[in-house]
């Protein structure tokens, strides 16, 4: 009897060493550095093709001990103050189709590079709390800028930074209104949901190490929730997400999920259903972008076949040089027009 009893217990002491170890690798592999993609090989838009119209100022501000670099869009006469969290895997000028909409319907625009991203300091991205961190220092960055702090502030997030811009209800209750898309509700169920991935059905046995990693290296932002954030604040909230989401899933990990504990009236739901536009990355292509990018990834496969699955780089160039970066970029006026207006009508029924 005792001889089985110093078994088991070897085996839950290997067990639990074997799982913290994986534990480790798995969550630390799931949050490189990223840096600066090469626009020359893909068809993003980039600032050079809209600095002429749409001038902003570099700064930068700290985030536990790493320098964030800092984006200011000013606008003198600013309906409010639009702070963008970037996705993980990108920078701010990921979304610089999104900034100049907003710009363009005259809000003031601060967006940022998160921790280990672009031009931002850090080795990695640390982790999913991080964005969180990040976003809570942007706007600790914003109270000290005379230039726009007495401006109303709304945010708008994507996955990393959708997580983060809900979740900072927790921290701020300043937050006029929030849009937050393809996010899930917190740190720990995405984190599964990613291991999932890679493990499979074991995952759910790592849970509890990953959560203690998690909690960590982060704290108490580790346990913070978005439902529970919503629901203890007045903010006006939409979320967005596809169905066939397969970074953070609408049946899984997705806020939108949890949509039955929400107790806040003054969320709003966006269901994307429609096919090239249901997805993670593709959620506001106009029906024009889903067409061009129809046309162009027939002439990429062409040129992908004709050389063999590896094509040269300075091909690779030639082919982004002649793409047009707008059109592949083109956003859902519509349903930017229900965000702008969201905005607006929040700001307008402050306090309902």
């Amino acid at each position: 009897m005792k001889k089985t009893i110093i078994i088991l217990a070897s085996l839950v002491i290997v067990y639990i060493l074997v799982s913290s170890v994986l534990t480790k690798i798995i969550y630390d592999q799931s949050f490189p550095r990223y840096q600066r993609h090469d626009d020359s090989i893909n068809a993003s838009v980039r600032y050079r093709d809209v600095e002429e119209d749409h001038p902003r100022t570099l700064v930068n501000f700290e985030s536990n001990g790493n320098q964030l670099q800092g984006y200011l869009y000013p606008n003198e006469e600013a309906i409010g103050l639009v702070v963008i969290a970037h996705g993980i895997g990108g920078g701010a000028d990921s979304y610089m189709v999104y900034t100049t909409w907003f710009l363009e319907q005259g809000w003031a625009v601060f967006n940022y590079d998160a921790t280990g991203s672009f031009d931002s300091e850090g080795d990695t991205t640390k982790g999913f709390p991080q964005s969180l961190i990040d976003l809570e220092n942007a706007l600790t960055y914003v109270d000290g800028n005379d230039t726009i702090n007495h401006l109303d502030i709304v945010l708008f997030g994507h996955s990393w930074g959708g997580y983060a811009v809900v979740n900072a209800l927790h921290l701020r209750d300043d937050i006029k209104a929030v849009v937050s898309v393809a996010a899930p509700s917190n740190a720990n169920d995405m984190i599964v949901e990613q291991a999932s991935n890679m493990m499979g059905v074991f995952a759910a046995t790592q849970r509890p190490f990953l959560s203690a990693y998690q909690s960590l290296l982060f704290g108490n932002y580790a346990r913070y929730d978005a439902v529970d954030a919503m629901n203890n604040s007045a903010a006006h909230v939409m979320i967005i997400h596809g169905v066939n989401d397969t970074v953070v899933r609408y049946d899984g990990s997705a806020m939108i999920a949890r949509r039955a504990n929400i107790t806040n009236p003054n969320v709003t739901y966006v269901t994307m259903e429609q096919p090239g536009k249901d997805g993670h990355n593709n959620l506001f292509r106009s029906e024009e972008a889903i067409r061009y990018i129809d046309e162009i990834n027939v002439e990429y496969r062409a040129l992908y076949d004709l050389h063999d699955q590896n094509i040269p780089y300075a091909i690779h160039q030639a082919f982004y040089a002649d793409v047009d970066r707008f059109r592949v970029q083109e956003l859902d006026a519509s349903l930017m027009q229900q965000i702008h207006e969201f905005f607006e009508n929040a700001l307008s029924n402050e306090g309902t």
